[in-house]
């Protein structure tokens, strides 16, 4: 019996391969052509999903802190799965976290490189106000690595860092007529909190790097406070008297848990970046920026469309990061 059941399959099915037209007679009713559109329509979707998720995703910049490498209004694709993308880290459309997974990097981020980040909130904030808000910025420092700005001019590790072609400055840049602020002039916003630093002179400062240990003292504490206590997602850092505790242990020293890299607008002078705000976590790197998809005039309303079409700038189209 079991043989001749199996005969039988084996005849429908070559019969169906050379007559198709009837099996899909089922799908000529409108219900049957109904389910079907449903069926692909899943399936579409569950591929962008796929997609958005895991290798690449459009983000918008709203703001000029990267002109004129990146100018207001441009739609930018980001490369997430080079750095290692994750699953979705928050219910859409809310701020509630999930459980999520990372895949394996390609590569980790490298200087020079603009990189799209969740933002991780004010110098002082222990959280964001408004999480998974994405920057984009370009990658100036690595762990380990110090950073140092002389005069407006970058220095890593002692060398002068590559300069963007198409960086910016409003405020002069030394022959334009306008002094950088000078060394010993505090920005009272800048990072870490109490250095007598500014946006133009800024430094030294080395960026933590996973397994790096610090000495904690009464004099330093308020400067590395909020990162350590983001480490831990909680307010753990307490002095009391003389004594510096960190959840509950009391310590004269800190070891950090992660990487962390330094960020910077290239329009240096209008760019609230990694000086006044602090380090970038690995953890928080979404993806590298490589292409603009198109780009036009983001102040002009939809309701006057056909001035917002007019203000596509053609030559950014398609237009290669770097």
């Amino acid at each position: 019996m079991e043989h001749n059941n199996f005969k039988a399959r084996i005849k429908e099915k070559i019969y169906n391969y050379f007559h198709p037209e009837e099996k899909e007679v089922q799908y000529k009713t409108p219900l049957g052509r109904f389910l079907e559109f449903l069926k692909q329509l899943l399936y579409a979707g569950l591929a962008a999903l796929f997609i958005i998720t895991f290798i690449i995703q459009n983000t918008r910049i709203p703001t000029g802190s990267m002109e004129d490498t990146i100018l207001v209004g441009d739609f930018v694709i980001v490369n997430k799965f080079i750095y290692g993308s994750s699953s979705p880290r928050y219910i859409p459309f809310t701020e509630i976290e999930l459980p999520y997974f990372t895949l394996p990097a390609i590569k980790d981020p490298q200087p020079g490189d603009i990189v799209v980040f969740e933002y991780p909130g004010d110098r002082d904030q222990l959280f964001p106000f408004e999480k998974n808000v994405n920057y984009v910025k370009r990658c100036i420092g690595l762990p380990g690595d110090t950073i140092e700005i002389i005069d407006k001019v970058v220095f890593v590790n002692g060398k002068e860092f590559w300069r963007p072609p198409y960086v910016k400055y409003f405020r002069g840049f030394y022959n334009q007529g306008l002094k950088p602020l000078p060394k010993g002039f505090p920005e009272p916003r800048i990072f870490p909190k109490g250095k007598p630093w500014n946006e133009d002179n800024y430094g030294p400062l080395v960026i933590p790097k996973k397994g790096m240990t610090i000495e904690l003292t009464l004099d330093n504490i308020e400067e590395w406070r909020t990162i350590i206590d983001r480490e831990f997602k909680d307010r753990v850092v307490e002095i009391r008297g003389s004594d510096i505790y960190i959840n509950g242990q009391k310590t004269n020293s800190y070891t950090f848990k992660k990487d962390y890299y330094f960020m910077m607008g290239d329009n240096r002078d209008d760019s609230l970046d990694s000086r006044f705000w602090g380090f970038v976590s690995r953890d928080a790197v979404i993806g590298e920026a490589f292409l603009i998809l198109f780009s036009w005039d983001r102040n002009i309303p939809f309701s006057d469309l056909f001035r917002l079409l007019g203000s596509i700038r053609p030559e950014r189209i398609l237009k290669l990061l770097h």
